[in-house]
């Protein structure tokens, strides 16, 4: 299929903004941890999880929603939010803990919500899958022709949430799109010694879904696979599995010291770069100039600039806000 234009350019712009994002917040991250590791300390303590190299699974199916459409993320969320359109300086200053945060700087960043575009993520593996579900079947009942899309890791699709999820999803016919991330490992596990096949997209024949993988981490690819699941859910034909081959550069948290990891792999990864290919790709097929790509990647830089400054001198809570937002059982 063709894809219009200014899909491409939403894409490369999108993937460049959430790579600066993280790029950003290795470094801030790292504020207050040296020269002896602590992950408590700085000025965004507690673990992180970053998304370098996985931008294509999230601007592929995230070109195909709106704000009606729910997502739901796992831990390693930013480019999944960023993608789904949640404000991104009270995302980051959620991730400060700062008041002006989403959650008022009590989530962090494995708890971002943002109502306002049907986005939320949890650090619980696979606890995502239950509520697209759930979301899913409110849409239907409802007829708003939205459809809900979980993003998962490759290591959550052995989970029981998966299968309970996807069971449910087909026996009723649900607009869900599971999408899962293979980026090789569950924190260091690799995929080979953890999961009995080889792609976790075979796993649709199982619950007589249709199941999709797009290789080699390919933005276009994903676009493509995204179009045709999220035509088939709001259409009424139900469910679909996405598995994408990505790669993560980074460790599983910051602070990893990747022991798991071959020498020489992530340099390998970084040779084959899907915002370095997909700019490659616009400048061969003429569809703006360089120029024109420079002064957008200068844009959407200077938005995330912004929200790091905006996080950086917004206020923390009181402590007496702690006992604000509760559930009291009585």
């Amino acid at each position: 299929m063709s894809i219009p234009k200014e899909q491409i350019l939403w894409m490369y712009e999108t993937m460049v903004k959430s790579r600066y994002f993280e790029e950003t917040m290795e470094e801030v991250y790292m504020e207050g941890k040296t020269p002896v590791f602590n992950i408590g300390a700085g000025i965004v303590p507690g673990e992180m999880h970053l998304s370098n190299g996985q931008e294509p699974a999230a601007v592929g199916i995230c070109a195909h929603l709106t704000d009606q459409d729910v997502v739901s993320s796992p831990h390693r969320p930013h480019h999944h939010a960023i993608a789904k359109g949640v404000d991104l300086k009270k995302m980051t200053a959620e991730m400060f803990g700062k008041k002006t945060g989403l959650s008022k700087g009590k989530g962090g960043h494995m708890h971002l919500f943002d109502p306002d575009v049907k986005f939320a993520c949890s650090g619980i593996v696979a606890s995502g899958i239950p509520h697209a579900v759930g979301a899913a079947l409110t849409a239907k009942k409802r007829k708003t022709n939205a459809v809900a899309v979980a993003f998962i890791g490759e290591g959550a699709a052995n989970a029981g949430a998966f299968h309970e999820s996807l069971n449910l999803a087909s026996l009723w016919n649900l607009p869900v799109i599971v999408v899962i991330e293979d980026n090789k490992y569950g924190i260091s596990v690799p995929k080979d010694v953890a999961t009995a096949v080889d792609w976790n997209d075979l796993r649709a024949g199982a619950y007589g879904i249709v199941g999709e993988r797009v290789e080699d981490n390919d933005p276009l690819e994903m676009y493509r696979a995204s179009d045709r699941a999220v035509n088939r859910a709001r259409n009424g034909e139900g469910p679909t599995i996405i598995e994408i081959e990505t790669y993560r550069y980074l460790g599983h948290f910051q602070g990893d010291a990747e022991i798991y990891r071959d020498d020489g792999e992530v340099s390998k990864l970084r040779e084959n770069d899907p915002i370095v290919r997909l700019k490659d790709y616009i400048l061969s097929k003429g569809i703006v100039n360089e120029e024109y790509l420079n002064e957008r990647e200068r844009y959407v830089k200077s938005l995330v600039d912004e929200a790091y400054e905006y996080a950086r001198e917004s206020e923390y809570p009181d402590p007496e806000d702690a006992l604000e937002d509760l559930f009291v059982h009585s």
